[in-house]
Order: C-alpha cells, then sequence, then structure tokens
C-alpha cells in the first residue's frame, strides 16, 4: 500500500508546523475573548475565578482539545469522514457537528460585518452622543421579535465583503489561504490589541477597573454556576469538540508534534483572553472615571453591547479617540475573520470529501448558501434577535450536546481512547497518560453535561430575554431540529469521495509502541 492511501490520499497540508498553529490560534481566537471573558470573570468571582477557569482548562479544555487532534489527525478527515472511518454509524455525529458549523457560520458573519461597519464609523464618531440608540436604532433598525424581510443596506453591504473574503480565503486552500491569512493576521492581533491595552492602562481611572475585575471574591468558590461558568468559557473559547479542531488536525503533516502545539494554542488563547479583560476592564474605569461613577455602575460589560455601545462611549471620551478606535474595531474584525475561516473549512471540506467535489466548487458552492442565508436573515430589522437566539442554542445546547456525545461515543461506547492516546504519544514529545481518558471520558461529560441540563431547564423555566414562546421555539429549538435533521439526512447517502475502505490511519506506529498496529487499524473503519 503507497504511503499515499495509507494517508488518506493527496490530502492539503499545512507546510509548516507553525502554519497549523496559528490557524488554530486564529480559530481559537474569536469575538468571544474579547466581549464575553472579561464579563464573565467580572461576574463569577472577579480574581478568584481565575482558579476555576485554570482547574477546567486543564481538566477538560485542554484534554478534549487533544481528543479532537487525535481524531482529525489518524483519520484524516473532517468531523464526517474521521468518524465515519473509525465506525460508519458515528458520520452522523461528524454531520451534526458540521450543521453547528454551517449555523454559526452564517450569524458568525454578521457581527464581523458589524464591526467592520464600525471600523470606518471609529474615525469620526459616527455613533455620536449616545451609541446605544445608534447601534440598535439607526445602525441595525431592530424590530420586534418576528420574522422581517427588510435589508438594512448598513449590515448587508459590509456583509457581503465578509463573505467574498471567506471564499477567496478557501478558494486559495489550506496552504495559501488559511495558513498565510493566520500568520499574518495573529502577530497582528496580538500587536496591535496589545498597543490598545497598554494605552487603555495608562488612562485615569484605569486601576479602578483592574481592581474590579481581579479583586478575588473567594466565597464565588463555593457556587456551582462559577464553576459551570468557567467550564462553559473554556469550551466555547476553544473551538473544541465541533469539528473545527478536528479538521484542522487533518491537515497537519504527518510527522506533527500534536500535543505540544495544542498546549501553545490553549495557553495562547487564555493569555489573550486575560489581556483582554485588562484592557477592558482599563478601557471601563477610565469610562466609570469620566462619568464619576463606580464601575459596577456601567451598564453593558460583556457580549455586542460592550463591544458596538459600551466601546464606542469608551472611545469617544480617549484622546486620539478615531486610531484608538480604528484598532479596536479593526481587533474585532481580525479575530472574528480568523475563526470564521476555520468554521467554513470545516463545512466546505465536509461537502468536498462527501461528493467528491473540487475545492472550487465545494468552496463557492457553500459560501453562496451560506452568504444568502446570512444575508437574509442576520442582515435585516430582525438580525439582532435572530442571532442573539440562535447563538445562545447553537452554542449552549448544540455544541455542548455534541461535546457530551463526542467524548462518550469514543471513550465508552465504542473504546477508542486508548488507540487515540496511542496515536497522540506516537507522534508527540509531550506524552499523554492514562489520566487523559479520566478527564475526557468522566470528568469533561459531567460538567458538560451539568451544563447543557442548566441551560435547558432555565430555558423551559424562564424563556430566553422576554422573547415569545413560539420566536423561541422557532428559531432556538427549531435551529437545533434542523441540524438533528441535517445530521441524519447527509449521513444516509452513499459516499461518492475519498473513502477507501482499505484506508490505514497513520503515521505507523514507532516500534516498541503498542496498542495500535495495522490490524487493529483496519477493524477500527
Amino acid at each position: 500500500m503507497t504511503s499515499a492511501k495509507a494517508a488518506g490520499g493527496n490530502r492539503e497540508t499545512f507546510t509548516r508546523n507553525s502554519g497549523f498553529i496559528f490557524a488554530a490560534i486564529g480559530s481559537a481566537v474569536g469575538l468571544g475573548n474579547i466581549w464575553r471573558f472579561p464579563g464573565v470573570a467580572y461576574e463569577s468571582g472577579g480574581g478568584a475565578f481565575l482558579i476555576p477557569y485554570l482547574v477546567a482548562l486543564l481538566t477538560a479544555g485542554i484534554p478534549v482539545l487533544f481528543l479532537d487532534y487525535a481524531v482529525g489527525h489518524r483519520f484524516r478527515g473532517t468531523a464526517p469522514l474521521s468518524f465515519r472511518r473509525i465506525k460508519k454509524p458515528v458520520e452522523a455525529l461528524g454531520w451534526f457537528q458540521t450543521g453547528l458549523l454551517f449555523v454559526i457560520s452564517v450569524y458568525y458573519a454578521a457581527v464581523i460585518a458589524w464591526a467592520l461597519s464600525y471600523f470606518f464609523f471609529s474615525f469620526n464618531q459616527s455613533w455620536g452622543d449616545d451609541p446605544a440608540a445608534f447601534f440598535t436604532g439607526e445602525y441595525l433598525k431592530v424590530g420586534d421579535p418576528g420574522v422581517s424581510t427588510t435589508i438594512v443596506g448598513g449590515v448587508a453591504l459590509p456583509l457581503i465583503v465578509v463573505w467574498l473574503a471567506v471564499l477567496a480565503v478557501l478558494l486559495l486552500g489550506v496552504a495559501n489561504g488559511i495558513e498565510k491569512v493566520n500568520i499574518v493576521f495573529i502577530p497582528l492581533l496580538f500587536v496591535g490589541f496589545a498597543g490598545l491595552v497598554i494605552r487603555a492602562v495608562t488612562l485615569p481611572g484605569a486601576v479602578d477597573g483592574l481592581n474590579a475585575l481581579f479583586t478575588p471574591h473567594w466565597e464565588a468558590l463555593k457556587d456551582l454556576d462559577v464553576w459551570i461558568a468557567a467550564y462553559s468559557q473554556i469550551f466555547f473559547s476553544l473551538s473544541i469538540a465541533f469539528g473545527i479542531m478536528i479538521a484542522y488536525a487533518s491537515f497537519q503533516r504527518r510527522k506533527a508534534n500534536m500535543t505540544s502545539s495544542g498546549l501553545v494554542v490553549a495557553f495562547a488563547n487564555s493569555s489573550f483572553e486575560i489581556l483582554a479583560g485588562i484592557g477592558v476592564f482599563s478601557a471601563l474605569g477610565f469610562l466609570a472615571y469620566q462619568q464619576q461613577v463606580a464601575v459596577s455602575d456601567l451598564e453593558g460589560l460583556t457580549g455586542p453591547i460592550l463591544s458596538f455601545v459600551t466601546f464606542p462611549a469608551v472611545i469617544s471620551e480617549m484622546p486620539g479617540a478615531a486610531f484608538f478606535g480604528a484598532l479596536f474595531f479593526g481587533s474585532l474584525v481580525i479575530a472574528g475573520f480568523t475563526s470564521l475561516i476555520s468554521l467554513m473549512i470545516g463545512v466546505s471540506a465536509g461537502i468536498q470529501e462527501k461528493w467528491g467535489l473540487s475545492r472550487t466548487k465545494a468552496a463557492v458552492g457553500v459560501s453562496v448558501v451560506c452568504g444568502l442565508i446570512s444575508i437574509g436573515l442576520f442582515s435585516t430589522t430582525s438580525g439582532l434577535i435572530a442571532l442573539d437566539t440562535v447563538d445562545m442554542f447553537a452554542n449552549n445546547v448544540g455544541v455542548v450536546s455534541s461535546a457530551i456525545l463526542m467524548t462518550i461515543i469514543l471513550i465508552w461506547v465504542l473504546r477508542r481512547g486508548d488507540m487515540l492516546r496511542n496515536h497522540l504519544n506516537a507522534v508527540s514529545t509531550f506524552k499523554v497518560g492514562r489520566i487523559w481518558l479520566g478527564l475526557v471520558g468522566v470528568v469533561a461529560p459531567i460538567f458538560l453535561t451539568i451544563m447543557l441540563v442548566q441551560k435547558v431547564w432555565s430555558v423551559i423555566d424562564e424563556g430566553y430575554e422576554g422573547y415569545p414562546t413560539w420566536y423561541i421555539s422557532v428559531f432556538g429549538w427549531g435551529t437545533i431540529a434542523l441540524v438533528i435533521v441535517a445530521a441524519v439526512g447527509l449521513s444516509l447517502p452513499s459516499w461518492r469521495g475519498r473513502d477507501d475502505p482499505d484506508f490505514l490511519p497513520w503515521p505507523p506506529l514507532p516500534e516498541g509502541v503498542r496498542g495500535t498496529d495495522h490490524k487493529a487499524s483496519k477493524e477500527t473503519v
């Protein structure tokens, strides 16, 4: 058997390990690092939150990241193909993850379009004296919950630009597109955002903001919700358990140090979150100083409101507002765009593999469909409310369910834990011990199940954001139902693309390493 067949065919690869690392960091470092982590930390014990955050990173985040890497790198495919090669019926789980990537992509692009608009707004502070009224009124023209067909031109035009940029990167491929974009954008993001943070910490009142964020409230450690918030933040931030890292790992070269790369990605992501926390709360301390109120009295400390309402208010008060506004919203665009690329490659490559399409046909087809849905649904006057609802259900129900299913099926049902662990150890310098199986198979599913049950019960009992029940049913539960139906439907057609029945996962284990010989590998396909 040729090495190409053993590798699963002539698959695109990153040209160097640093390319993979930058791409993985680009996926992990997204909008949530900037607008979610600081607020979650502040509301969950301040400085004390760093303890459950670190515990969650070490006991669930990194272990599940390694699981994604092991699946993608060993079975050489996006989630549907990799899971199919493990056990054919599990292909449906791969399509469930791909469906989530599709859903998240179509609304995530809209937020990048907002940031792109605000990048230009920052040069003359177009949001004026009332950023809240400008954002929801003049810019988004938000209406009541419902289905609107009124397109908001100010959102649709930059959204078209975003999708054209996505298409261009996908057409260029892994090495010439994804790798090169991330190698340029990620250092630029870190340098630019670091400059913004340095300026923020020198502003009057910055110390008050930092004290508000980092003063530890130790009693919070007794609250289960704080620990759940930590595990939630880690899972959503690292882009794990819903196909992204499986796809990226499948493009990694044969001789790739997977676990060491994973550690770099995980700690780079967490470092950026802490950097974002310092910058955001320094700026909030400055805003509180300017308004002569306490930081705790400020509104909009997390989510889109933080970025598009609170931060414009901060920027308007800063010396050199235009420059630092462009720096902030430029950082949002870069962070969001590199994450969007990782979402879309999972969808495009998955379709390409299943139906044996060329990269061009898959990229164009998927980008056009995603772009049309994105513009038709999320650039309308009901776009903000639809985005908020779909985002909550896709992440808190869809992604969490995906992670639970993935860990239980691979570790407990199919018993592939040892095989995947041996593969990681065969290609990596940082060895994974048997404790990894306990973390992936026990600790992660337990916390994820608690998260899922708590969120589902909360929605059933209290609703969500006061939206009508019919709206939550259609845009919330309907989204999850649609992904499930798509997962089953896409797994039923016969595989027309590259799915060699004699596929042998690679690379072969070095001499002396037991547990995954070629015979055993063929039995898992």
